[in-house]
């Protein structure tokens, strides 16, 4: 197993000190912070951190609040609560902010390696699953790539690929991400020389793809109304990976 790097944020870091050495002694690396600013700052500067342990009570910026400026920045990071606070509200208020896990005080070695062992364990299941399923679909994309497609079937298959992009990125899979970015490739190739064979039969019938002489006419001008406002935002060059990001803000 890799080594994995516990970010641990509580003011009371000190009286941890037999849960840090047990965690050490189980391979895992433990950065230790007493405040919510010191966790945000390290949780920025150090990509290589697996898993945060926030305290709920801390002074200057609570538990709860350094979770959701965490989110913001790395909002698949996993974030286990720790508190004294059995309040309803306050688990609540923690699960809504998206918290992996959460112990109550005082916690014993044996229930944070529990946790750890979930948290790391569901991400290699997920990895594993993702690449499974790729490798399934990988054969299928290549015979697909091959066989004479058409502009919308060269579509569909571009959002496969994103899609599988987005899932293998999230995974965290390199090695599959270093085949998909091979065959990516190769549809970019074959897609190439698709677009060589067809964009000027796609001038002269006017029967192509949505195309910069067409755009208006095709995507604008029909929606126009004189008693609606109509505004056109065009992002230039934008791919469709960075499109599914920006699409829930729209």
């Amino acid at each position: 197993m890799d080594q994995i790097t516990i970010l641990w944020a509580d003011d009371e870091i000190d009286l941890l000190k037999p849960q840090l050495l047990f965690l050490e002694k189980k391979g895992y690396q433990v950065i230790t912070v007493t405040n919510g600013h010191d966790a945000l700052d390290e949780s920025e500067e150090n990509n290589n951190i697996d898993v945060v342990f926030l305290d709920e009570s801390m002074p200057g910026i609570t538990g709860l609040e350094t979770l959701s400026k965490l989110k913001e920045k790395r909002p698949h990071l996993p974030v286990v609560m720790i508190t004294k606070n059995e309040a309803e509200n306050v688990m609540e208020e923690a699960l809504g902010a998206q918290i992996t896990d959460y112990l109550i005080k005082p916690v014993n070695p044996n229930q944070i390696l529990l946790t750890l062992k979930k948290i790391i364990d569901n991400k290699r299941l997920v990895r594993e699953k993702t690449s499974s399923d790729y490798q399934q679909e990988f054969r299928q994309i290549f015979m697909d790539i091959n066989s004479g497609l058409n502009f919308e079937q060269w579509v569909e298959v571009y959002k496969r690929i994103i899609s599988w992009e987005l899932k293998i990125d999230e995974s965290a899979s390199t090695e599959m991400a270093d085949i998909l970015a091979m065959q990516k490739q190769e549809a970019n190739n074959a897609f190439s020389k698709y677009v060589v064979k067809s964009y000027l039969d796609w001038i002269q019938s006017g029967d192509g793809p949505v195309m910069s002489d067409t755009l208006l006419r095709g995507k604008v001008f029909p929606k126009i109304d004189r008693s609606i406002p109509t505004v056109m935002l065009l992002l230039d060059n934008l791919r469709f990976d960075q499109w599914k990001i920006l699409e829930p803000i729209f």
